[in-house]
């Protein structure tokens, strides 16, 4: 990868400040308003004494990189084909692989920065436990910024501009953010909800963290799904991404 680009596209990002309010300050703040409701911090019977507070760690880690996958990344790269920038760059030495992979890579590092914050102010404001199983919730949180990368590249290879991108990326966002539990977590879902929820990339990836929170290896069906999805999103993109 061309470290110049990569280095230019981490100091344009740096100058979204919508962008990176809506990655790396809404998930932890949402948390941090949530965790001040009184009763979201007492344990709850219905889940399995856990607090709800603690339950909403894992999807606001999950948001981040929602918002980074499907809304921010996508409007970045159509921009740049709506005017010309892809196709001026096949002419000169810098491939436009080298700008997509530069664009995911620093995508993917707001991604992970946020989920780390996430992690913090659930672990410092309201005493979350942090992961028992460590590595298994690295791989969760892994495939899950692959699957949310993938999905945005498939709504930048099919949106011919940033207008499209931006109505395209709405329409995933809300349905993936239900998925993700941020109007009902996971736990609390019927059990055919929490079902048909863990055959999404990001209802899979919800149950996969807070197996890996709770000290558990995260199921394989889980990881399976992310990886499924991540594999199918990245071959579609791959077959209509288009650099004019």
């Amino acid at each position: 990868m061309n470290t110049a680009v990569l280095r230019t596209e981490a100091r344009l990002l740096a100058r979204e400040p919508g962008s990176l309010f809506w990655i790396l300050v809404f998930p932890p703040a949402l948390l941090a308003v949530l965790g001040a409701v009184p009763a979201f911090r007492e344990p709850q019977d219905g889940l399995d004494g856990l607090r709800i507070v603690a339950t909403y760690v894992p999807v606001t880690v999950l948001v981040g990189m929602i918002v980074a996958g499907v809304q921010s990344m996508p409007a970045g790269l159509t921009g740049y084909r709506e005017h010309g920038i892809l196709r001026r760059m096949s002419t000169t030495p810098v491939r436009p692989s080298a700008l997509l992979s530069a664009q995911m890579l620093v995508h993917a590092l707001a991604a992970v920065l946020s989920a780390l914050l996430a992690l913090a102010v659930g672990r410092l404001a309201y005493d979350v436990r942090l992961p028992g199983q460590p590595y298994g919730y690295l791989l969760a949180l892994v495939l899950a910024v692959l699957a949310a990368l993938a999905l945005g590249s498939v709504i930048s290879a099919v949106s011919r501009t940033v207008k499209i991108a931006g109505a395209v990326g709405t329409a995933v966002f809300f349905p993936m953010l239900f998925c993700a539990g941020v109007w009902l977590p996971v736990q609390a879902m019927p059990d055919v909800m929490a079902d048909v929820v863990g055959l999404t990339p990001f209802g899979a990836a919800a149950q996969a963290l807070n197996e890996a929170t709770a000290g558990d290896w995260p199921g394989w069906g889980h990881l399976g799904v992310m990886a499924a999805w991540t594999a199918v999103l990245s071959l579609a993109a791959a077959r209509w991404f288009r650099w004019e």
